[in-house]
């Protein structure tokens, strides 16, 4: 840093309230003005008349890291038409804003995070983002710059760089990682030039197969069951290498996690009753407590679906090991069986399926229910088979059959009753789609397999 003890200029500091309000990344919950606390700043660079200024701020509840940019007044800044909140302010002198939409600065900020070992030509902000912000620089490498600070590890940083270390080839490399104290600040890594998110790949052989598709799947142009099963291989791969990089715990299942678990799906199918099943939830419940051995557990991903993995010409990539962001970070790194993983993804397979239906509105019904039905069924077992196949996998689960299938039961029951309570909430269109999942899981008879 430029002048680690540099202070922000007068008339900063009451710019920044107004300005947090703006940013889709600002926890905030009454999105009223609170009193900001300046905990620290930096000037992190200075050339040519324009600045680049570096705080992290409170508000009572959180903390939260700005890059600024500063101008002298009057001048021309044409990358910030159109991006009104990202300008921050003004004085007589200068104007401010956030630095990650300039592009000179922006290649600033790719070698302060790296050391001054990598540089760029070009950068494009990624503008989906909702809790950070990140750049792609020369389609080479991507920056996230992390806004919510919480002190401590950071688990998308530290799964990331204990799987490529620990040699899984599913993840972007590490390049470099900006640390302050307690708090990580930015992560780099190699961009995925190229590929294609899982999510888009399997609702393009939904459209394919809705549209002009056979009656089975299978003989589709687009069949995704390849893909599906090559995904069921690198996520056994990568709770391998989970396993190897943070350890396997063979007692916490078996000490309350697991009972804890089938008592939050008991309460849950309570709350949810009335969604419009079929099925004996009490013989469910008794059928998860009589599970002989839940199995080991392990870090995993926490969040995973056909959104969090991308499809390369070199293979499937995971992406985000953030975990669930709605859940305390105790909880998103605590060690839970690999089926979390597996039963999450099985589920995005249903939500694939019928939001391709629900994109064609009046004409998803009989034909093409049956075809969406089938598309799941397929790729759920081309994916259990990949996974299930992969040398070693099996170490990670139940040894019996029998309690094998009660543990993929529970979470992907746990799930469906979770996707309920949010679509009953903020999308009731789409209650159907977990209704469906828990009246066929309720229903379901005991099987050796996994369903």
């Amino acid at each position: 840093m430029v002048d680690p003890s540099a202070a922000l200029p007068d008339g900063v500091e009451p710019m920044i309230g107004p300005h947090l309000l703006r940013q889709r990344w600002y926890g905030g919950s009454d999105r009223e003005a609170v009193p900001i606390e300046v905990v620290a700043t930096a000037e992190l660079s200075a050339r040519g008349g324009h600045r680049l200024l570096w705080a992290i701020v409170a508000d009572g509840g959180g903390r939260y890291q700005l890059v600024l940019g500063e101008r002298r007044a009057g001048e021309h800044a044409e990358f910030l038409n159109g991006q009104d909140a990202a300008f921050v302010g003004a004085t007589a002198e200068h104007f401010y804003y956030d630095a990650m939409v300039d592009p000179e600065l922006s290649i600033e900020i790719l070698g302060l995070v790296t050391g001054g070992r990598e540089h760029a030509d070009r950068v494009r902000p990624i503008t989906a983002e909702q809790s950070n912000s990140s750049l792609v620089y020369d389609d080479r490498i991507i920056l996230k710059l992390f806004r919510r600070l919480s002190g401590g590890a950071n688990p998308d940083v530290e799964v990331t760089e204990a799987l490529a270390a620990a040699g899984f080839a599913h993840v972007a490399a590490p390049v470099a990682t900006w640390c302050r104290d307690d708090d990580v600040l930015a992560f780099a890594q190699r961009f995925l030039a190229g590929g294609s998110e899982g999510w888009a790949l399997a609702l393009t052989s939904l459209r394919d197969l809705y549209a002009a598709g056979p009656d089975d799947p299978s003989e589709a142009g687009g069949d995704f069951s390849s893909e599906a099963s090559r995904l069921g291989r690198a996520t056994a791969e990568m709770h391998l290498a989970l396993a190897s990089a943070f350890g396997v715990d063979r007692e916490v299942l078996r000490a309350g996690a697991w009972d804890e678990l089938v008592a939050e799906i008991e309460s849950g199918l309570h709350r949810a009753a009335g969604a419009g099943w079929t099925g004996t939830p009490a013989h469910t419940i008794a059928a998860l407590r009589a599970a002989a051995d839940p199995g080991p557990a392990i870090r995993v991903h926490g969040d995973y679906h056909l959104g969090q993995v991308m499809r390369t010409d070199a293979g499937w990539f995971v992406l985000d090991f953030e975990g669930e962001p709605a859940r305390p970070l105790h909880e998103r790194i605590a060690p839970t069986s690999p089926f979390k993983d597996v039963a999450a993804m099985l589920r995005s397979f249903q939500y694939a399926a019928h939001f391709a239906l629900l994109e064609r509105g009046e004409e998803s019904s009989g034909r093409l229910q049956r075809l969406a039905d089938a598309w799941e069924r397929r790729n759920r077992a081309a994916f259990l088979e990949g996974y299930l196949a992969t040398v070693g996998i099996t170490a990670l689960l139940p040894e019996d059959g029998a309690s094998r299938a009660a543990v993929s039961l529970a979470f992907e029951l746990d799930k469906a009753l979770y996707e309920l309570a949010y679509e009953r909430a903020y999308r009731p269109e789409w209650v159907d789609i977990p209704s469906a999942a828990i009246r066929r899981l309720l229903a379901r008879s005991e099987s050796d397999g996994l369903g």
